[in-house]
């Protein structure tokens, strides 16, 4: 498939007058061609407009055509071929097996979410028939299903330009709600975003879904962007990115005539703390996996491994000079924009001038925009001392505190903000330790692991990819599992409603045959 560097508008091809943007080879920084239009304000108001007449008749699709657009959308991205994988590693610099894994996380959301949208369940129906000879007052009829929110703006990714951008999490779980969705792709790889909302246009067609279920959109500055956050028809947005951008979001959304739900993931640092027993009987193999997790895909994760906390003893001294060996050998790699690269460079520097801090070791040095692995290390008092030492470094850049006790570690604890995961390196003897600490950990993050590290998520029923802010924007939410789908999904209760005018969930004779809930009791 050829990449035009156009706008999809519903089933409509056009060219952005806004500027240009240009795709950048990861690797050496240079411009990549075609170059693409960024949307007007007229573009905006034609998607916003389409997304809006779409919705009535979206929402109302049988969950067996629902489902089976979305596997269409799955298929339609796998037909793509080596096309995408080869454009999505020139502009990200990720290796081969990365994006392909990434692709195949991608069309597995997909199948996850046709899965959901055929079993019902994600409709929550309740029923609480109507019971007239109550005493005092008789009791109405009471029926609830939920629906979905309206359009949904989905702001595409950095370090997932698959698996969390054109057809990732947030635009699979929204669609699978019933919402039609408006992707901002991001500049980063505007190929990539143009080749899957390709796929996605395509599948709309077949699927004979409506026109407006899915625009996608280049910005090449903030203001369609920012625009597309106020417009009065979009109901929530969906984001990944920095802070700073999440928090601008989340000001404009509830900035507006009517305040709607921003789903941001920003800025987390995952801890990692590491328990004296679990390094007096595995320091070397925790060390190994703790430098293979933080230097993946260049450090380029959300949940990577950028605090470890730990009390001060013979092991932990032992696990520092592990560390450091299996650091010294990791070679430098590619970032995904010269950008990100820049970012990180400074923030390490940052943490290498600092009075307050330690070099531990360094992985090799590299060329151009690759980056060169770090691990510092400082004291529980400093650390409390210095909150700028709690920032997020986005790369393979990583702190070590050093406590004192246990009381040390649980002060470090109680200092940091909210968390994407925390996890915690431990033996069997090691349960009360755990119990514990459980209650801190629990108002820290949203997933918490034993004897793991964070990076790796899979996309499941029980997964919780979200935190307390600034982890997320939401911390009742998640953006990866099926139960991010709630995200897109609000309550209706219906009263006294004639049998024949309400939902299929809802009627007595279930013709969905969905799990419904009646008179507090589970039935098919």
């Amino acid at each position: 498939m050829t990449i035009t560097g156009d706008m999809l508008i519903g089933q409509q091809v056009t060219r952005g007058q806004n500027g240009e943007i240009f795709g950048v080879d990861a690797g050496t920084g240079e411009q990549l061609l075609p170059s693409f239009g960024g949307a007007t304000l007229s573009d905006l108001e034609k998607a916003c407009q389409l997304a809006d007449h779409a919705f009535d008749d979206y929402r109302e699709v049988s969950l067996e055509k629902r489902a089976a657009f979305l596997e269409r959308i799955a298929a339609n991205i796998l037909d793509l071929g080596d096309a995408l994988v080869e454009r999505c590693m020139l502009e990200t610099g990720l290796p081969r097996a990365r994006i392909e894994g990434e692709r195949g996380r991608t069309v597995g959301q997909l199948s996850l979410f046709a899965s959901v949208v055929r079993d019902g369940r994600f409709l929550d129906p309740r029923i609480d028939p109507a019971i007239p000879d109550r005493k005092p007052l008789p009791r109405v009829d009471l029926r609830l299903r939920n629906v979905p929110l309206g359009p949904v703006a989905v702001f595409g990714a950095s370090n997932f330009p698959l698996a969390f951008s054109v057809a990732g999490g947030d635009t699979a779980s929204a669609l699978a709600a019933g919402c039609p969705v408006i992707v901002k792709a991001h500049s980063a790889h505007p190929g990539t975003s143009e080749l899957v909302g390709r796929a996605i246009q395509k599948a709309v067609r077949e699927c004979n879904m409506p026109e407006g279920v899915f625009s996608l959109l280049f910005d090449s500055g903030r203001t369609v962007g920012q625009s597309l956050v106020a417009d009065h028809r979009i109901k929530a947005v969906g984001f990944t990115g920095s802070r700073t951008g999440g928090v601008a979001l989340m000001h404009i959304a509830a900035g507006r005539e009517e305040p709607i739900p921003v789903y941001a993931e920003m800025s987390s640092i995952n801890p990692v703390i590491l328990l004296e027993k679990a390094l007096v009987e595995r320091g070397e193999s925790i060390a190994k996996a703790f430098i293979a997790s933080l230097t993946q895909g260049a450090g380029q994760f959300c949940t990577n491994p950028g605090l470890l906390l730990a009390v001060e003893s013979p092991a932990l001294v032992e696990f520092e000079d592990h560390a450091v060996a299996a650091l010294e050998t990791t070679s430098a790699a590619t970032m995904l924009t010269p950008g990100i690269f820049k970012s990180y460079c400074a923030g390490v520097d940052r943490l290498q001038n600092h009075s307050a801090v330690k070099v531990l070791g360094r992985g090799n040095a590299g060329e151009k925009l690759q980056a060169q692995a770090a691990l510092f290390t400082t004291t529980a008092k400093e650390f409390l001392q210095h909150e700028d030492l709690r920032e997020e470094v986005f790369g393979s850049s990583s702190l070590l505190v050093r406590c004192h006790d246990d009381k040390d570690l649980k002060a470090v604890l109680s200092s940091l903000e909210g968390q994407l995961t925390i996890a915690v390196h431990l033996t069997g003897e090691d349960d009360q330790t755990l119990k514990n600490l459980l209650p801190t950990l629990e108002k820290k993050a949203g997933r918490i692991l034993v004897n793991g590290f964070g990076t790796g998520v899979e996309v499941c029923h029980a997964m919780v990819h979200g935190g307390p802010f600034p982890a997320t924007s939401d911390t009742r939410t998640t953006s990866v599992g099926s139960l991010a789908i709630a995200r897109f999904l609000r309550p209706v209760s219906y009263q006294d409603f004639p049998d024949s005018v309400l939902p299929e969930a809802l009627q007595n004779a279930n013709p969905l045959g969905v799990i419904r809930l009646i008179n507090g009791s589970l039935e098919s």
